[in-house]
């Protein structure tokens, strides 16, 4: 049975930092494309930024130079580090774990940024 499981979302200041955690299991995490999306209320799910197997990584331009996504393999993990945060970041966060035609989701984690 797959799982992906966010955590690390909360209530940050403007300027503030937060890092969020996905980890997984039942899949051969090192093989999956791992993506971050979030969901502000009333807008679609949005796509953030994503690292491959090989540590490819890119990034939205409106969070280039503030999120960094990172990979621990041997923790079946992927991070977002989230820095300078804005109240426009505010929104429900979620990992996305794709190969091929195998797609999973978390259930998401809030964080909202105050101004």
């Amino acid at each position: 049975q797959v799982q992906v499981m966010e955590s690390g979302g909360g209530l940050v200041q403007s300027g503030g930092s937060l890092t969020l955690s996905c980890s997984t299991s039942g899949i051969i995490f090192s093989q999956y494309i791992m993506e971050w999306y979030r969901e502000a209320p009333g807008n679609l799910r949005e796509y953030v930024a994503e690292i491959r197997p090989r540590n490819y990584t890119k990034y939205i331009p409106s969070v280039k130079g503030r999120f960094t996504i990172s990979r621990d393999n041997a923790l079946n993990t992927v991070y977002l580090q989230m820095k300078r945060l804005k109240p426009e970041d505010t929104a429900e966060y979620y990992c996305h774990a794709s190969k091929g035609d195998r797609s999973y989701w978390g259930q998401g984690t809030q964080v909202t940024v105050s101004s």
